[in-house]
């Protein structure tokens, strides 16, 4: 592989006075332009009928956001699963939907633990969610009536400017429902449409993941699958930069291997948008 080209190249952490107050701003800009547009109405009133949705994310010992985002996934009207695992004992709060506690792996090896014997074709979509993400009120209902109005295999909703976000096509974009991509991210949320989960899981087992997006992002070329940001459904992920809980340079180590005779996407294709959707299809 040429010179690490699986990289996006940049760290996207968003820091110092400036740089917080200016992506602060920028996103208060466009929240107002959201509720104002044609692209927020159309979010705003997207439905579907209702599906099964399987839910999967694993929690550190501050559970906090967890607790928030579970909360939210649960007010949908979808048919909700939650399936999440604890690296240290359950938050009491997610007792009743912790499947497995004191993981010690890595986060792919410890979803499929979570996911174990739970993925096996009887919901229509998996989403993942990590334990560090901020959602928008009536995300679910929104974000799934969206990615099946588009057609997405796999989708993510776009990140605030003020999340810190190593892939500049994840950043939300203004006026703007939703993009189809050439790249999903790993996370901070990751939906798989039930197809896309019969090929995709379970997960390699990978400790930090670096690089399993760009592949995906190959097969599902190969297979013809739509990938998608939604833009206005956009999430905050601003607790922690990237990779502050764990080596930058194994996790790279751990892609160049994982990419060595895999197929995967370029970074510089994959920060390409196909199609930028100002509404949906009637």
């Amino acid at each position: 592989m040429a010179a690490d080209d699986f990289l996006s190249g940049e760290s996207g952490h968003v820091a110092g006075i400036r740089g917080i107050t200016k992506n602060t701003l920028h996103d208060r800009l466009l929240d107002l332009r959201l509720a104002l547009g044609s692209a927020g109405r159309a979010a705003r009133r997207a439905s579907g009928p209702p599906r099964r949705v399987l839910v999967a994310g694993i929690y550190g010992s501050d559970a906090r956001q967890m607790v928030r985002a579970a909360a939210e996934l649960q007010r949908s009207g979808h048919h909700v699963e939650l399936a999440l695992g604890a690296r240290d004992a359950p938050a009491p709060e997610l007792a009743d939907v912790t499947v497995a506690d004191r993981l010690a792996g890595g986060k792919f090896e410890n979803l499929n633990t979570a996911l174990a014997g739970r993925a096996s074709g009887e919901h229509d979509w998996l989403v993942v969610v990590d334990d560090d993400v901020l959602l928008p009120r009536r995300f679910l209902d929104r974000f799934i009536a969206i990615c099946e109005a588009l057609d997405f295999a796999l989708a993510q909703p776009a990140q605030t400017r003020r999340s810190h976000a190593a892939w500049h096509v994840t950043r939300r974009r203004g006026g703007l429902v939703a993009r189809e991509t050439r790249y999903v991210e790993i996370g901070p949320v990751t939906a798989f449409r039930a197809d896309a989960v019969a090929e995709l899981v379970p997960f390699p087992a990978l400790r930090y993941g670096w690089g399993l997006d760009v592949h995906w992002a190959a097969l599902a070329r190969a297979r013809g699958w739509r990938l998608g940001i939604v833009d206005a459904l956009p999430v905050r992920h601003d607790t922690a930069p990237v990779a502050t809980g764990y080596s930058r340079e194994a996790a790279i180590a751990e892609a160049r291997e994982f990419l060595r005779e895999r197929p995967y996407v370029p970074a510089e294709e994959a920060q390409r948008t196909v199609v930028a959707h100002e509404r949906l299809p009637r």
